[in-house]
């Protein structure tokens, strides 16, 4: 027999944003299977952070529609009509979504402990000693376990985008989205905080991933995107698209990133 083919965890169809008159993505078509790491990468103002942000419901789409485990996204669909979801099934919709930002975020009269903590406790109601449990367990896993009782004024900046990490897991989310995660630290950083996202990786979690570390797409990508002027230019295997672009504007940004 045949195997029928998974649908993707992620489908994003004809996806449009607009500020104001400022048409930021001019129809996204993106897919991203269970367990693949699909990295997004173009010039600042191609619109991919916009992107991430209309995944995870911070942004409201003006056309198209995204769909993560086959739920429609900030929506219901009624006789071919899309109904807005209320503000409680949005937040549902959210927590299993989780982000990684350029900048952690961290709450900073808490420690990392207490951060790690805060969401499954306050949001999905978990006991204080199941969530400290758990907390451990992900800080221990970033490589964080003797920072735990660490303030974020405490920590480098990587160690603080692990916390960010460890926090996002803490919900256990199916897709992880990152933000250029390395692009606030400082070059001798950043690998600490690739590795982390490399064993994410191995573990089979969902990722999509804007970053302009070119050797992550190389390494750990199973697709790579590239965006510009709020379009998909090119998209493919990463090895191939790095190696053999198809399309001059991708060979231009490559040849000055590279």
């Amino acid at each position: 027999m045949t195997a029928i083919a998974e649908k993707p965890l992620v489908e994003i169809q004809g996806l449009h944003k607009y500020y104001g008159h400022h048409h930021v993505l001019r129809g996204i078509d993106l897919t991203v299977n269970q367990g693949e790491v699909s990295v997004v990468i173009g010039p600042s103002g191609s619109g991919k952070s916009t992107m991430l942000r209309c995944v995870n419901l911070l942004e409201t789409i003006s056309a198209g529609r995204i769909s993560v485990g086959g739920s429609l996204i900030g929506y219901r669909e009624v006789n071919g009509r899309l109904h807005d979801l209320k503000a409680k099934e949005i937040a549902a919709q959210r927590r299993e979504i989780g982000m990684v930002f350029q900048r952690f975020n961290l709450f900073p009269h808490k420690t990392a402990l207490q951060n790690v903590m805060e969401a499954p406790v306050q949001v999905k109601g978990q006991p204080k000693d199941v969530a400290k449990k758990r907390a451990l367990e992900l800080l221990d896993r970033v490589g964080l376990a003797d920072r735990s009782g660490h303030y974020p004024s405490q920590l480098s900046g990587g160690q603080q985008q692990r916390v960010a990490i460890a926090r996002a897991l803490a919900m256990d989310p199916e897709l992880m989205l990152f933000d250029e995660p390395t692009s606030a630290l400082d070059p001798e950083l950043v690998g600490d905080v690739l590795n982390v996202m490399k064993d994410l990786a191995k573990s089979g979690m969902t990722m999509i991933v804007v970053t302009h570390e070119i050797g992550f797409a190389r390494e750990v990508g199973d697709r790579l995107t590239f965006m510009d002027g709020g379009v998909v230019v090119e998209s493919g295997d990463p090895r191939e698209v790095l190696s053999n672009p198809q399309h001059a504007r991708t060979k231009e940004f490559l040849s000055r990133v590279l």
